[in-house]
């Protein structure tokens, strides 16, 4: 089975699978919610490992609290608001192409990709280009070259003579062939599926790409030796070089191998030395890479060092003399490790191998969305292809009707029109005939319906759907929340000073202190704000502003567990407390105490404001919960609340 069928298989299967009938565990006013929402929202919150009856109780409360305030955000047509619309829409775009893909085929494609890296191939390659365009001859010509070679093989020649007779790869004067060890990743993806797929010791089939026609010959396997990160120093041969230049970087590697068997410093040789100009600066430290990235001798060094920090001999590749410390091995974790899995999406994603993926989700696409044809003249078509994109049109030649359709998805019906946009914006000038009308057709349709299955994404994906719904409903509350709530509190003034009198007993400083409460950016600026505040602290706004930035200040009257110390502190006026580390910033603080305050007293308004508007925005939510669930009330099926998971 091709891994195009296994792929059309996995999404026909994922599609195949129904929503069963969804209990419905409280509804408020008339809209329900099922058992399936609550405890995916729960199960995203809950911070218990166990769930029990308790804390489902609870969060059916917040929940059903949540449900309510934005239902009547959207009785408001708050979601109306442009504001609101553009958030959604901006939102949207940013998650949209995350789900542009079939997931279940790229499942398929992780795990082949994670099953193929535990796996290095010993690989040669017999090589004839030939290009996609070519004339009848050419191709003959490659056609009857590569058989030839592959009737070689099979007859028992020697690979390596047979590449050195037949193939075109420029390095096969030198390589004979041998491509070495390769790896996932480093072929295209439809040659790495050639590769793969022929046993050891056989010679694969001829296989003709956009390049040209290839033979491989699988020498042989090893379990894979994943990745290694080295340093280099390379003593570059000069374009053209002579022998005798060859000869001065090959005494030049020595001399300077020697010094380094004698202690030398690798970072400070590959500054002074090396020809690397994307490592030097760093002391040649390279990217970490695996086979088939570099050199076969370059490789072969590098990988055979027996351990880190140990160097290799001067290693002479087409680019120069290399001297090679190894510094760390990164072998292919054993079993299933998440971290590497996601490694290997990342790589499969940014690869070939979603050309594959593509055209499953294509294929699936057309199924959703209710693909329909149309017959459609196809000279008529080629001739206005011709005229849109070369402006060539001659008497007498059929055109199509404009109101002709060429196809549809659900209702949207695409015509001659929608496909001159497609050529004049996507298809770029072509030699003429490149692409028969046919093919343009095709690549309008398949254009046509990645846009159409984008723009109505919400309609075939759920998880999709109700990642934006959870988006909207956030913002939703948090527009009424504070039209409702917090700027509602925060603006009435009356209610406040009514709210502050009638609770003020509430309201209280425990032992406090006036202080500045110093932020520094380094130790030594800690240490010089210091020295001036102990001089003279009416100084601190001009320490502040000269600092530009690196010193932050905050003054005002303090309790004292706000006010960041080591230890247990004796605070009195004109104390400098011992600075404190910041690990999030490496930032450092201190204080400067003005006036302590040892006993507990009441706060005055002004400076219990920010815990009265806080407490006067819970009465103000308590009451307009009240209303809501007037309004929306909440009935609880309590056989499906009692039957979740504990």
């Amino acid at each position: 089975m091709t891994i195009l069928r296994k792929l059309t298989t996995a999404s026909v299967l994922t599609l195949a699978i129904g929503a069963g009938h969804a209990q419905t565990i409280f509804t408020y006013g008339k809209k329900p919610v099922s058992r399936d929402e609550f405890l995916k929202a729960f199960n995203k919150n809950n911070t218990e490992q166990q769930p029990s009856a308790g804390s489902y109780q609870d969060y059916l409360e917040l929940y059903s609290r949540f449900k309510i305030k934005v239902q009547a955000a959207l009785d408001q047509r708050l979601d109306t608001l442009p504001t609101q619309r553009a958030e959604l829409a901006s939102f949207r775009n940013q998650v949209v192409e995350n789900y542009m893909n079939d997931e279940a085929s790229l499942q398929v494609m992780i795990t082949e990709a994670l099953e193929r890296s535990r796996k290095d191939l010993h690989i040669a390659h017999i090589f004839i280009p030939l290009t996609p365009d070519a004339a009848a001859d050419k191709v003959q010509s490659a056609q009857d070259k590569i058989n030839a070679a592959s009737a070689a093989l099979k007859s028992g020649e020697d690979f390596g003579q047979v590449a050195l007779r037949y193939s075109e790869d420029p390095a096969v004067s030198s390589n004979k062939g041998d491509l070495g060890f390769l790896t996932v990743f480093i072929l295209p993806y439809e040659l790495e599926n050639i590769v793969y797929n022929t046993p050891a010791g056989q010679v694969s089939t001829a296989f003709r790409s956009p390049v040209g026609y290839h033979l491989f010959k699988n020498l042989g396997e090893r379990k894979a030796l994943g990745k290694i990160k080295v340093a280099q120093i390379l003593l570059g041969f000069p374009p053209e070089a002579t022998s005798a230049q060859e000869q001065a970087q090959a005494r030049l590697a020595d001399s300077l191998y020697k010094v380094l068997g004698q202690g030398g410093d690798f970072k400070a040789l590959a500054a002074q030395y090396s020809a690397d100009n994307l490592t030097y600066h760093s002391g040649g430290e390279m990217l970490d890479f695996g086979v088939g990235q570099y050199e076969k001798a370059f490789e072969e060094a590098a990988f055979g060092l027996p351990e880190d920090g140990a160097i290799s001999k001067p290693v002479r590749s087409s680019f120069g003399y290399h001297i090679i410390k190894r510094l760390q091995r990164l072998p292919v974790p054993e079993g299933a490790d998440n971290s590497y899995r996601e490694e290997i999406r990342f790589l499969v994603q940014r690869s070939d191998r979603m050309a594959v993926a593509r055209k499953v989700l294509y294929k699936k696409i057309l199924e959703l969305t209710g693909y329909k044809t149309y017959t459609v003249d196809l000279e008529a078509l080629g001739h206005y292809a011709d005229s849109v994109l070369r402006q060539e049109y001659s008497a007498g030649q059929s055109m199509p009707d404009p109101q002709t359709p060429l196809f549809s998805f659900s209702g949207q019906v695409f015509r001659v029109p929608d496909f001159r946009t497609f050529l004049q914006t996507t298809v770029r000038v072509e030699p003429k005939n490149a692409r028969g009308p046919q093919q343009l057709l095709d690549a309008f349709t398949e254009r046509a319906a990645f846009d159409y299955y984008r723009n109505h994404l919400e309609t075939y994906n759920t998880e999709f759907a109700s990642q934006l719904h959870e988006f909207q409903e956030g913002n939703l509350l948090f527009e009424i929340m504070q039209r409702n709530v917090w700027e509602k509190a925060a603006a009435d003034s009356t209610g406040l000073a009514k709210f502050y009198a009638a609770n003020s007993s509430k309201y209280w400083w425990e032992a406090s202190a006036d202080a500045i409460i110093f932020t520094a950016a380094s130790q030594e600026l800690a240490e010089a704000t210091r020295t001036r505040i102990a001089a003279d602290p009416s100084q601190w706004r001009n320490l502040v502003e000269a600092a530009n930035g690196a010193l932050q200040a905050d003054s005002g009257r303090f309790e004292l567990g706000q006010i960041p110390v080591l230890e247990r502190t004796n605070f009195t006026p004109g104390l400098i407390t011992a600075n404190v580390k910041n690990d999030t910033d490496n930032s450092l603080l201190f204080a400067y105490i003005y006036k302590v305050y040892s006993d507990r007293q009441p706060r005055i308004f002004a400076d219990a404001r920010g815990f009265v508007i806080n407490d006067y925005q819970q009465e103000l939510e308590e009451k307009w919960i009240a209303e809501l669930k007037k309004k929306y009330p909440i009935k609880i099926n309590q056989k499906v609340l009692k039957g979740l998971p504990q």
